[in-house]
């Protein structure tokens, strides 16, 4: 039996309860706490997959392999008053825009999210000049006004909650695109390398799959709309 304490919105979903006793049987590790909490307090359990709150353990934030022992001091921190974790705008992280974009603004974007973050992963996606032996001259992109953001919102919330990231940003333009220009940009900030690789290799395999973007390539032949994405 492990004693979890509350704070804040935490301490609200509870039914107001300052603390949690959970009985912990079939594991030891932050993660099994949660996996708990997800049964039994399910809007906790989301919050917590979706970093907007933490897990301490004798004070010091905690990831999902953290270790439990007896009389360890547990407690589940929501956003702080002083807005170091305050609920974001999301059209920052979402983005589907005409103009180009700052690779390093972005990158900074993703940065100042969290002090934990220590490993950052980018996919730049550019313009090329050839494709399926075809040369071409530039790219124009169509895109499903709502559906679209909606879509890749997805990607960002399954990804904040699937991989042990602290933030996702995912951007793609649209509109003609020279050849070199920037299309698209995914960047994935987590404590280490390991899954901050693996966010973003699966978030831009999932924008191929599920986003309504369409890609019409200009050829010396004519115009071509590319209906697989490799």
């Amino acid at each position: 039996m492990v004693t979890v304490k509350l704070f804040g919105m935490t301490k609200s979903l509870a039914g107001n309860q300052g603390s949690l006793s959970i009985p912990m049987t079939n594991g030891r590790r932050v993660k099994d706490l949660v996996q708990l909490l997800d049964g039994s307090y399910p809007q906790i359990g989301e919050l917590i997959h979706k970093k907007k709150v933490l897990v301490s353990v004798n004070q010091d934030i905690a990831h999902e392999e953290t270790e439990i022992k007896d009389g360890d001091e547990i407690a589940l921190l929501p956003p702080f008053a002083g807005g170091a974790m305050e609920d974001i705008d999301e059209s920052q992280f979402v983005r589907v825009q005409r103009e180009n974009f700052s690779i390093d603004r972005e990158l900074d974007r993703v940065r100042s999210r969290s002090k934990r973050i220590g490993g950052i992963a980018t996919f730049l996606g550019i313009a090329r000049d050839r494709s399926k032996g075809r040369d071409v001259d530039g790219i124009t992109f169509e895109y499903y006004e709502g559906m679209a953001q909606k879509k890749l919102r997805e990607i960002r919330e399954r990804a904040l909650k699937d991989f042990d990231i602290l933030e996702l940003l995912i951007i793609h333009r649209y509109g003609e695109i020279t050849i070199g220009e920037n299309i698209v940009l995914i960047i994935a900030g987590a404590e280490h390398r390991a899954e901050a690789f693996r966010a973003c290799k699966w978030a831009i395999d999932e924008l191929k799959q599920i986003t309504p973007i369409w890609k019409l390539e200009h050829t010396p032949e004519g115009e071509v709309w590319v209906e697989e994405h490799p």
